[in-house]
Parts: structure tokens; C-alpha cells; sequence
């Protein structure tokens, strides 16, 4: 069934003050564990769910929790790390970072770059001309507002 297929995980870690975290992994989405999890934290840290210096759940109790293996878990870590979305202190466990904005915009932007060199190959091959796909691209901007 597919209730089956989803893990769904309220997941609690105490320590100055109660933070609540949930975590639904989906076996069956195709997307890997890790990066489920790592985009799941993200989200919620990028919300303001979890706040700068929120204790994250240990690696080896979420993936406890999750009924996952510990490499998993540090995977995620590991990538939200990297992002700059959190910081590990020895002995003490992963906490979420200061918001770097400066960085997180420059992976924005990088992440931004790579959608329209796609979507410019892509007006290529539908034969849309540089300025239809401006255009088409003020629309969307002008949609988002």
C-alpha cells in the first residue's frame, strides 16, 4: 500500500528550549533520503520553523528515528553544512547557522544562472527568438509579484 511507501516522523530534541521538527520521508519519490532530509531541514530553516542556534537532532538519533543508516543522516548534514545553514560543534551536536545572506544569495544566483541557461536552450529549440523569451520572461516576473 502506500502508506506503506511513507515514513512519517515527528522527531523532538530538547535542549535550552524544546524544538519540534518533522521529517516526512518518502521511499517511493525517487528523490534520495539524504537529500530529502537535508531539503526538508532547509526549508524550514529558510521559514524561520527553525530559528539561528536550534539544536538539530543528533546524526545517530535521527536516523534512529528515521529507521535510517547514520551515513544517511550525515550526508544531509554534511550538504547543509556546506550551504552554510549549519554549523557542527565538536561534542556538542549540529546547530542551525547565522544566516549567511551573502552567501545564500550567491548560491541563489548560481542556482539562478543554471535554470535560464536551461530555459534559453530550451527557447532555442521551440525557435523562440531573445526577444520572445524576454517577453516571455517579463510575463512570469511580472505573474510572481
Amino acid at each position: 500500500s502506500a502508506a506503506s511507501d511513507v515514513y512519517k516522523r515527528q522527531v523532538y530534541v530538547q535542549y535550552e528550549r524544546r524544538t519540534s521538527m518533522e521529517l516526512i520521508i518518502r521511499n517511493n519519490s525517487g528523490q534520495p533520503i539524504y537529500d530529502q532530509i537535508s531539503g526538508q531541514i532547509k526549508a524550514q530553516i529558510l521559514s524561520g520553523a527553525l530559528s539561528p542556534g536550534d539544536a538539530l537532532p543528533s546524526i545517530r538519533g535521527l536516523a534512529k528515528d528515521l529507521k535510517i543508516s547514520v551515513i544517511t543522516t550525515k550526508r544531509a548534514y554534511d550538504e547543509l553544512e556546506a550551504q552554510g545553514l549549519i554549523n557542527t560543534v565538536a561534542g556538542k551536536g549540529c546547530f542551525v547557522a547565522e544566516p549567511d545572506l551573502a552567501l545564500f544569495r550567491e548560491q541563489s544566483l548560481h542556482l539562478l544562472e543554471d535554470h535560464l541557461a536551461a530555459a534559453a536552450e530550451l527557447a532555442r529549440t521551440c525557435g523562440l527568438s531573445e526577444s520572445e523569451l524576454a517577453e516571455l520572461l517579463r510575463r512570469k516576473w511580472e505573474e510572481s509579484l
